[in-house]
């Protein structure tokens, strides 16, 4: 068997195979991971970061009916997508049952596989910050995380209680051993593929809503002060959106205007002008919440989307620019409002 159908085995392990084979045919996987150890005794992360990666696209196109239409699409005109990043939420509180606050949640996971911080974007207007995690083996093939931050310390003393009343039944979705291994990925970079096989589906699972039914009077407090936290309320540390890496993102957007798609308005360009981002709006999804009495009831709520993204190369170095925004983001995170 070949690194490359070794991969693929992995993210079977997780996803199945069908949804496995349909990433095969249609997701971009970079060539430069041969350069990385493959062996049952000796698997390097990237190889771990790319599978998880792999899995965490198919949820999200999976959850996002716009988003499998589009890849579909791309794979139909010999087109595989090229995944640039994708974004979880996070929420820096204290009562966060058992998961750490914030961020720490995924920097315990991330870090190990060869993401780094490598830098701070302040997201002023929404009360949050964010956070790049670029994977340093592969920076510009394997897809980056925005980890951002809601910092209910921010907002009125009603909404930091229906926070916690949200966040305090959180579960941790990381056992001993998911922690025992990634340790030994932080120390060595690279683990057994038998400990691969145990260890990525802890991982999968970090990025789902680990908080219990979440009561509908404590979801309107948190929506009339942050749209944020209230999408983190229904949809937790799902991702909120993956991007595809296009070359001609004008050329994309009036193709998906053409084909009513449900677009942004408009193309974010960032202050050097060398990253432009748009987005689908978000999909409406339908989640139960607990009226007053315990009993639960429906509601549609904003769900996750599909980004678009194109990056030049900066002149200083004549490498892609692979930084964010701060502008951009704030824009983008409108789309699930």
């Amino acid at each position: 068997m070949s690194s490359f159908q070794g991969l693929f085995s992995l993210v079977a392990s997780v996803v199945g195979q069908p949804a496995a084979q349909w990433l095969e045919s249609h997701v971009e996987v970079p060539e430069g991971l041969h350069a990385f150890s493959w062996s049952d005794s000796a698997l390097h992360r990237a190889w771990l970061a790319e599978a998880l990666n792999l899995c965490l696209l198919h949820k999200l196109v999976e959850a996002v009916p716009a988003g499998r239409v589009y890849v579909d699409e791309q794979a139909e005109n010999g087109r595989k997508v090229l995944f640039d990043h994708g974004a979880i939420r996070t929420v820096d509180w204290f009562d966060n049952g058992e998961l750490p606050r914030g961020r720490l949640a995924f920097t315990r996971l991330l870090e190990p596989l060869g993401f780094t911080d490598v830098r701070t974007y302040p997201l002023t207007k929404l009360n949050m910050t964010g956070w790049a995690y670029r994977q340093q083996d592969l920076p510009e093939d394997i897809a980056q995380f925005f980890v951002s931050e809601l910092h209910p310390g921010r907002f009125s003393e009603a909404f930091q209680g229906a926070v916690s009343r949200v966040a305090r039944s959180s579960r941790d979705p990381l056992n001993a051993e998911h922690l025992s291994i990634l340790k030994r990925l932080q120390l060595t970079r690279h683990c057994t593929l038998a400990e691969a096989y145990r260890l990525l589906p802890g991982l999968y699972d970090a990025f789902e809503r680990q908080h219990g039914v979440v009561q509908h009077a404590d979801y309107q407090q948190v929506l009339s002060e942050s749209a944020e936290m209230a999408w983190i309320a229904t949809e937790g540390n799902s991702f909120n959106h993956l991007t595809d890496r296009v070359t001609d993102l004008e050329a994309l957007v009036a193709d998906q205007n053409r084909k009513d798609r449900p677009m942004k308005a408009c193309i974010e360009v960032s202050a050097s002008g060398r990253v432009m981002q748009t987005a689908y709006k978000a999909c409406t999804v339908s989640r139960a919440m607990a009226d007053t009495n315990g009993q639960l009831h429906e509601h549609q709520v904003p769900g996750s989307f599909v980004e678009f993204i194109q990056r030049k190369l900066d002149p200083v170095d004549d490498k892609l620019d692979l930084n964010f925004d701060s502008s951009n983001a704030q824009a983008i995170f409108k789309m699930t409002s």
